[in-house]
């Protein structure tokens, strides 16, 4: 299954790691895209996320890296063109490069954001909802 993965579910999995979430991250059944400004948003959320999650630098940094290792980083001139109509269909403006990037690739966004969920366009998946069909297989 092809997701654009949304950055709260990364955030998660770094202050909870070991959970299901991780599972999912590392899972053969997914492939994972994202825009890359995701990057600037861990940058930007640095701190916050070494405070909640209780990891030194360093294994932050290296949790980080084998993460991102398992996302394909698509850049936004590569989406660009689908910046207007996910301006139109996103609940949230500070989404709308992950549903330009969704509309490019043709599949489902993969987010904790219920708000999300306020739109008919683009099908978002959380966290459990991806759990549900591995546990019964």
């Amino acid at each position: 299954m092809e997701l654009v993965i949304d950055a709260n579910v990364i955030f998660s999995a770094l202050i909870s790691t070991g959970g299901k979430t991780c599972d999912l991250l590392f899972s053969d059944e997914i492939s994972l895209f994202a825009p890359e400004f995701l990057k600037e948003e861990f940058e930007k959320h640095k701190q916050e996320i070494l405070l909640k999650s209780k990891l030194a630098e360093v294994d932050f940094e290296l949790a980080l890296s084998l993460i991102f290792s398992r996302i394909k980083i698509i850049p936004g001139s590569e989406f660009g063109s689908f910046i207007q109509q996910a301006k139109e269909v996103c609940p949230d403006p500070n989404d709308a490069e992950y549903f330009a990037l969704a509309l490019k690739q043709g599949c489902p966004i993969w987010s904790n954001d219920k708000e999300l969920k306020n739109q008919k366009n683009i099908k978002i998946y959380s966290t459990q909802e991806l759990l549900e069909p591995l546990d019964n297989s």
